[in-house]
């Protein structure tokens, strides 16, 4: 029997440690054994119980390092992802641009509709004022009633066609229209930024204060309202148009370029090859094209009102001289302001200076974003070297070749350069 019991004492210890339930079921049996194989019996239950607490304490950490695991993960997919509050801003900025969309639209149709009635009604003014001036020379001094007649509605023609002349070319409609569909354009513009921003990146609360200052720049630089707020039409210096707000500039990198980021010293070298033909080129041509509409644009804003107040005077003056200079004074002036005024309004010329302007502000603006990302003094703080290429050659009209070549003749041929950087306009 004490064979038989150290056996089962031996099996059932080599059985323990792979199977729990086993435990249970032989210490029934081996519990009826002698004295001396109950110390054996203590030290294997022993055993088991230090068995199980291990095996529940190992479980135990599993769990909750698996836990833990979740929860790292989804913290860091929580930060990954974008701020809700930036976002709502930044549909908050959409929603205000689309509305200045379309007012600047619709201030543009109407300012349009105002160039083209206004100028209609004050060539009619001035054609009906030169008639009446004619048939009142040819009435005789007898029909008195009718000369005066003619001759005060002749003269108050002229005067309002005067006064309606001043206050066009004071506010140049053409040119507040070409304003509002510059601007319609660029907020446009501003609108696809931030829906791109939201689409492709991962937007934080720099892109909303960068929406925000280029909204505002764009609000002061086409303004709405015409009293107080509207651009000054004839300026004593021609500038280019200005409509982002001010970038700000870090000193130039001088370290060593290794390609990080799309950019090397190749590219900063072609680079600002552009930005110099920009300047010396189109830039200076579009100021020069300007300073000639604009003076073209002041002689004939001048010439018109006083061309109407001579016709006022010379129909004043109609029948009571047998001098012929008051009837050629009042029918040639309304021919002549007529003529005037369909070169000025007809022929746009308020807009064509604003479209000169717009153009030189549209070569300053590629020119500071090239210098400012050439100025930034960490390259990975820059926009990358190849999507910038890429986005200039666009603007101006070029291919990536065709930029770089560009760049190579106006290195070849610094003193003079007779080709222009844009060849869109």
């Amino acid at each position: 029997m004490a064979g038989i019991g150290v056996s089962s004492g031996l099996l059932f210890s080599k059985s323990l440690p792979s199977l729990h339930c086993r435990c249970r079921v032989l210490t029934g049996p081996v519990s009826h054994l002698k004295l001396s194989t109950g110390g054996l019996v203590e030290e294997l239950e022993n055993r088991n119980r230090r068995y199980t607490i291990a095996t529940t304490t190992i479980l135990e950490k599993d769990s909750i390092s698996g836990l833990k695991t979740k929860n790292f993960s989804r913290r860091n997919t929580k930060s990954s992802e974008s701020d809700p509050q930036v976002i709502a801003k930044l549909y908050a900025i959409m929603e205000a641009v689309a509305n200045r969309v379309e007012m600047h639209r619709n201030l543009g149709e109407q300012r349009d509709n105002w160039n083209h009635l206004v100028l209609s009604s004050i060539n009619a003014m001035a054609l009906a004022a030169a008639t009446m001036a004619g048939l009142a020379s040819s009435t005789t001094a007898a029909a008195g009633a009718s000369l005066v007649a003619l001759k005060l509605s002749s003269t108050m023609l002229y005067v309002a066609a005067t006064g309606l002349l001043v206050v066009m070319n004071k506010i140049q409609p053409s040119q507040l229209a070409e304003e509002q569909r510059n601007a319609t354009r660029l907020f446009k513009q501003i609108h696809g930024q931030i829906q791109t921003t939201l689409s492709v990146g991962k937007p934080d609360i720099n892109d909303v204060n960068e929406a925000m200052d280029k909204v505002l720049a764009l609000d002061k630089a086409y303004p709405l309202p015409l009293l107080g707020a509207m651009i000054e039409k004839f300026p004593s210096k021609v500038e280019p148009a200005r409509w982002w707000p001010e970038q700000r500039r870090k000193r130039g990198f001088g370290g060593k370029i290794d390609g990080k980021n799309g950019w090397n010293r190749k590219l900063e070298e072609e680079m600002r090859q552009v930005v110099g033909v920009l300047e010396k080129k189109d830039l200076a041509e579009y100021i020069r094209l300007g300073s000639k509409a604009l003076k073209l644009n002041k002689v004939l804003a001048i010439s018109g009102p006083i061309i109407t107040v001579l016709g006022a005077l010379g129909s004043t003056f109609v029948g009571t001289t047998h001098c012929s200079w008051p009837v050629m004074m009042g029918v040639m002036a309304g021919a002549m302001a007529t003529v005037v005024n369909s070169v000025q309004h007809g022929g746009q010329v308020g807009m064509v200076f604003e479209m000169y302007r717009g153009n030189a502000g549209f070569f300053t603006l590629i020119a500071e974003s090239i210098m400012a990302n050439m100025d930034e003094k960490d390259v990975e703080r820059r926009e990358n070297g190849e999507i910038l290429e890429m986005k200039v050659a666009l603007q101006l009209g070029r291919s990536r070749s065709e930029l770089k070549h560009l760049a190579a003749s106006s290195t070849r041929n610094s003193e003079a350069i007779e080709e222009f950087a844009s060849k869109l306009f």
